[in-house]
């Protein structure tokens, strides 16, 4: 090897391809880019050759790329294949670890994008230290990613981790992923809206209506947090009870998996204590044993939008490795 070995890592989003190059043992990326997220499986391909040329030309002639990853929403397999994702339907059963090697001359990982983020954060973030952890990320849906013993939990088939699909009410509103109930429709950003109308609905709203132009059917989760921000009280109390739903499901994981810390990540976290609050303070009334176990600390993720995109580098310079 005749230069600096690099990694680059892809974060494919539902709206947005984010990516980065960074050292193998390096504590931050070396060049970062985004665009927005092709819908093909050609354009994909070709954007993600595009911008790996574009950041390894920011990085200098000196850099040698040594793996390529990427972080993908949905059912990754074990192969790279991106089997199935809700938010993305014109990229599915794609061999897209096999497509983006053969293009790009290097080895090429492809893992689930919240397993990335989760390592990420196990190797570089909040979670840093820590053999037994939960990864969450709060969107528009809900990702996971799981770590046992130090390691990814991905299962028998590489699924594991898709924790905004288990149903906390059967009754619920339909999901993308054509059931009803999901985790992810109470306590992602698409639930926090729908409460924000139901408030509004139920005439509880002011503020928050004013903020969505005086339309309730366009009230969303940003406004909710907005207002609660400014201290309005119809605002927060959609927020706690927004924050009871996050905490149910967070309580479900770590009842199952005895983790020892939560991570959480994504857009809403940037609410900061308005959220983490309530969270925490249901969390401690929903898990078992509250009172006689270890306290599980619920924390802000670290490695904020580009966790995903670094996980991926990470994980592939470490097949390289080993």
């Amino acid at each position: 090897m005749s230069g600096r070995p690099v990694v680059c890592g892809f974060d494919l989003g539902g709206t947005k391809l984010l990516g980065l190059v960074v050292d193998r043992d390096g504590e931050k990326p070396l060049a970062v880019e985004q665009v927005p997220t092709p819908t093909t499986v050609d354009d994909l391909v070709n954007a993600v050759v595009d911008m790996n040329r574009r950041l390894l030309a920011a990085v200098g002639d000196d850099a040698e790329l040594v793996a390529v990853g990427m972080g993908a929403p949905g059912l990754v397999d074990r192969a790279g294949v991106l089997r199935y994702g809700p938010h993305l339907p014109g990229i599915v059963d794609v061999p897209l670890s096999e497509a983006l090697s053969e293009r790009l001359g290097v080895p090429a990982a492809i893992d689930n994008d919240a397993n990335c983020a989760a390592w990420a954060e196990h190797e570089r973030g909040a979670s840093r230290g820590m053999n037994h952890s939960v990864m969450v990320t709060l969107g528009t849906g809900i990702g996971g990613g799981i770590t046992v013993n130090g390691e990814l939990l991905r299962g028998a088939h590489g699924f594991s981790g898709e924790i905004g699909h288990m149903v906390v009410d059967p009754n619920g509103p339909p999901c993308p992923c054509g059931r009803r109930g999901c985790w992810e429709r109470f306590g992602s950003g698409s639930g926090l809206g729908r409460l924000a109308r139901e408030a509004a609905d139920a005439g509880s709203a002011t503020r928050m209506i004013e903020l969505a132009g005086g339309d309730p059917a366009q009230v969303t989760g940003e406004h909710v947090t907005q207002a609660a921000g400014e201290g309005d009280a119809e605002a927060q109390a959609v927020l706690d009870r927004f924050a009871w739903w996050v905490a149910l499901g967070l309580a479900n994981l770590v009842n199952m998996l005895d983790s020892e810390i939560v991570v959480l990540g994504g857009g809403l976290v940037a609410a900061g204590d308005l959220l983490l609050d309530p969270v925490r303070a249901a969390f401690n009334g929903l898990i078992m044993g509250s009172d006689h176990r270890d306290p599980v600390p619920i924390v802000v993720a670290e490695l904020g939008t580009q966790a995903g995109a670094w996980g991926a580098a990470l994980l592939a310079d470490a097949r390289v490795v080993t």
